[in-house]
């Protein structure tokens, strides 16, 4: 089984406090670095290196509002990670099925030569 997996985009998403803007997002449609920070215990500051990331990663995209910039969510970007891992989850219980074939293999072998 070959995945490809971006790394990129999960590196970005791997962080909690991003995971956190990207809920937040979510649930508002859109804000700014300012409105997010009221919601994190992290300065507006870290907010928007955060939200730097998610940008660089396609996650969210941003566009002028006046003096700050309003984040939202992509999307289609998000539903890709899903499907990523969704991917990675169903490679790991194909591999966890097997290991469990084999192990179960050589108990049964064990029991067989103890009888």
């Amino acid at each position: 089984m070959n995945i490809t997996v971006d790394d990129d985009l999960w590196s970005a998403i791997g962080d909690p406090t991003r995971r956190r803007l990207l809920d937040l997002l979510l649930s508002q449609g859109s804000a700014t670095a300012t409105s997010l920070s009221e919601h994190l215990p992290v300065t507006r500051q870290a907010i928007a290196k955060h939200l730097t990331v998610l940008d660089r990663a396609g996650l969210v995209h941003a566009h002028s509002a006046g003096r700050e910039k309003q984040f939202r969510v992509d999307e289609d970007q998000l539903a890709r990670a899903v499907a990523q891992l969704t991917d990675v989850g169903n490679a790991w219980d194909a591999r966890l099925r097997r290991i469990k074939r084999i192990a179960e293999t050589i108990q049964a072998e064990t029991n067989e030569r103890n009888r």
